[in-house]
């Protein structure tokens, strides 16, 4: 019998054949991830060779170029340098989801705005939102416009393009001071390991990202105060779970947060917990035995790190019980039940921001304790959830101007 053949890449890939029958091919070269998928594995190899090629040679451009093969090229040679590593994946499937999977295989000098307007009627009619449609959208115009400006295609097609007018979205959720204090009487007698948490980020406003990048050298009980100077961030990419530190969303996101009211007995009553939970569980504490999470202030249970995905299922199970006893107390006193809505990481924050503006704590404060890229998003959420101080006020100045 004859040797095997082996096809053989400039660059080894990691290859694998996925559960749908398509080979897969991918691997990072020079920080530029490369990914190529295909019925034939001689076939794909040979397009991951040509990927990298052109990946380390920008010039390499031919006129046939297809909208996915430019959109790669454009994307790895003028976003990826600048924008965080977790952005690259998200960023990616987001466009495979929209523009990719409907118009990618076609040769980038052939599209027309007519193209691009059937593309997004069709990720209508499937269901995809109008803000990642707006946001794919803005994306692949940039994109075509190197296009244009690199001489492959006369006229930037992604203009002239009708999208529906957003509605009105739901109000922002927080919790209501009645809310708040049930929900932490519940996380603290039937959700104990998380109660300091929860309540941490009710009294700080901290993102999740960024509670569970929150590290014990960022507290700072000399000064009452704990430091934002990171972010973790979970994400799912190409069918594998990762953790990755980053910088934070916006450079007004690194701060000192003061600690207000319990905010330092909570964070001595996480490491009293964490260290008995660490001497329990031994080397079955995953912090310890992952590399740069062993300094963790917040974590699960078992020492993973504490994420969205994580953290939000044991807030729906407060919710969950707070809304069976209020099934149980409504029996009891003859009444229709009044259930909490659910409550997301983020509606913590949210919550956070509001008990501060009920105190009349000075927006501007509220946007450098919470934050926020610019002073218009405190003020959004002011006039969102202050709706009587914001009448209040008008009608004080109302009356000033009367006596004038």
């Amino acid at each position: 019998m004859g040797k095997k053949t082996l096809v053989k890449t400039k660059k080894e890939p990691n290859i694998r054949r996925r559960s749908n029958g398509l080979w897969e091919a991918r691997k990072q070269i020079n920080g530029i991830p490369i990914r190529v998928t295909g019925h034939d594995k001689k076939q794909v190899l040979a397009e991951f060779d040509k990927k990298v090629e052109e990946a380390e040679n920008p010039a390499l451009i031919s006129s046939d170029i297809t909208v996915d093969a430019f959109r790669d090229k454009w994307f790895n040679t003028f976003k990826v340098p600048k924008i965080k590593t977790t952005s690259i994946y998200p960023m990616t499937r987001r466009y495979e989801r929209t523009f990719g999977n409907r118009i990618g295989k076609r040769k980038l000098n052939s599209l027309t705005c007519f193209d691009i307007q059937v593309a997004i009627n069709g990720m209508l009619s499937d269901g995809i939102g109008i803000t990642t449609i707006k946001d794919a959208l803005g994306s692949f115009r940039e994109c075509l416009e190197s296009a244009k400006n690199n001489g492959l295609i006369a006229i930037n097609p992604c203009f002239e393009i009708i999208l529906p007018e957003k509605t009105n979205s739901k109000q922002r959720r927080f919790l209501t001071v009645d809310e708040q204090k049930s929900f932490l009487e519940t996380a603290e007698t039937e959700y104990g390991w998380y109660y300091p948490m929860l309540k941490v980020m009710l009294l700080t406003g901290m993102r999740i990202s960024e509670v569970g990048g929150l590290c014990w050298s960022d507290i700072d009980y000399d000064n009452d105060v704990i430091h934002i100077r990171r972010a973790l961030f979970s994400q799912y990419e190409y069918g594998k779970k990762k953790l990755h530190f980053t910088t934070t969303k916006t450079i007004n996101s690194v701060r000192d947060i003061p600690m207000m009211a319990d905010c330092k007995k909570m964070l001595k009553l996480q490491k009293k917990n964490q260290n008995k939970i660490k001497k329990e569980l031994g080397k079955r504490y995953r912090s310890e035995n992952e590399e740069g999470l062993s300094d963790l202030v917040f974590t699960s249970s078992m020492g993973s790190a504490a994420t969205r995905y994580n953290v939000a299922p044991i807030i729906n199970k407060i919710v969950k019980s707070i809304n069976l006893r209020e099934d149980y107390e409504s029996v009891k006193e003859n009444r229709k039940p009044i259930y909490m809505e659910p409550v997301s990481p983020h509606a913590l924050r949210r919550t956070f921001c509001t008990r501060c503006f009920e105190a009349g704590m000075n927006i501007k404060v509220v946007q450098k304790i919470m934050g926020h890229s610019n002073y218009a998003v405190t003020a959004n959420i002011y006039t969102e959830v202050m709706p009587d101080k914001m009448n209040e006020e008008v009608e004080l100045f109302n009356s000033k101007l009367l006596t004038m």
